[in-house]
C-alpha cells in the first residue's frame, strides 16, 4: 500500500487573515439572516449552484433554462445539456445523505452526475486522461496514470477525514489534489466542486445552499490556474 502522505500546501498569513475573515461572516449570517428555513431561498441558490458549475463545463443553458428544466418544464435545448442540470440537481440534493470521507460515495456521486454522459459513470478510468488548454491545444495536465487512481484517491479521502487542518483550508486543499489525479473519464471538475461544497456542509450547514460553485465561475480563469 502506498504510505498516506500530506499534500503540499502552505499556510500563509493572507491564508489565516481570510478564515478569520470567512469564519466572522458565516457566524454573523447565521445569527442575522434566517434564510436556512426559507425553501425558496434553498431552492434559487441551488439552480444558481448547478447552472454555474456546468457552465464552467460549456453547458450551453441560460439561467432561465436551467430553472425551467429543474421546475419540471420543457424547454427546446441538446438533450446532453438538459440530461446534465437533470443529473447535477439530483445529486445536489442527496448532499446531506453523502459522506465526504467515503470511496463509495464518491462513485455514487459520479455515477448519477454522468449518468448517461459516459461510458465509465461511477467508475475510476481505465485509461490516460489529460486537460488541455482550449486555446493553444497543448496539454497543460497529466492525471494519475490509472493504475494508481483508486489508490491516490482513497490516500486523499483518509488524509482529509484525519487532517485536523481547517475545513476552509482542507476542502480547497483536497479540490485541488483532487483535480491534480483526475481520477475519471469525465466529470472531475463537476465532482470537485460538488465535494469541496460537500466538505464545507459538514463543517458548517449553510455551504449547503450557498452557491459557492458561483463564485468559481465568476472567476473561472483564475480557477483553472489552481
Amino acid at each position: 500500500m502506498i504510505p498516506l502522505k500530506e499534500p503540499p500546501y502552505k499556510i500563509t498569513n493572507e491564508i489565516i487573515t481570510l478564515v478569520s475573515e470567512i469564519s466572522e461572516l458565516i457566524g454573523k449570517t447565521m445569527v442575522m439572516s434566517p434564510f436556512e428555513k426559507e425553501s425558496s431561498f434553498k431552492h434559487r441558490n441551488r439552480i444558481h449552484t448547478i447552472y454555474s458549475s456546468l457552465a464552467i463545463e460549456q453547458n450551453t443553458l441560460s439561467l432561465e433554462q436551467v430553472t425551467d428544466v429543474i421546475n419540471g418544464k420543457r424547454i427546446i435545448a441538446p438533450p446532453k445539456d438538459i440530461e446534465e442540470v437533470k443529473n447535477a440537481y439530483e445529486i445536489y440534493e442527496l448532499l446531506d445523505t453523502l459522506d465526504p470521507y467515503s470511496m463509495d460515495d464518491l462513485l455514487k456521486a459520479h455515477g448519477v452526475m454522468m449518468r448517461g454522459l459516459t461510458a465509465e459513470s461511477g467508475e475510476f478510468r481505465s485509461g490516460a486522461v489529460g486537460v488541455v488548454d482550449a486555446k493553444t491545444g497543448a496539454v497543460i495536465h497529466l492525471g494519475t496514470l490509472p493504475q494508481y487512481v483508486p489508490q491516490n484517491v482513497e490516500n486523499l479521502l483518509s488524509w482529509a477525514r484525519e487532517s485536523e487542518l481547517h475545513m476552509l483550508i482542507k476542502s480547497c486543499v483536497f479540490h485541488c489534489e483532487f483535480e491534480l489525479i483526475h481520477p475519471f473519464s469525465d466529470g472531475n471538475g463537476r465532482i470537485g466542486r460538488l465535494w469541496h461544497t460537500l466538505l464545507l456542509s459538514k463543517w458548517n450547514p449553510i455551504f449547503a445552499w450557498l452557491p459557492v460553485e458561483s463564485m468559481i465561475h465568476d472567476h473561472q480563469e483564475e480557477y483553472y490556474k489552481m
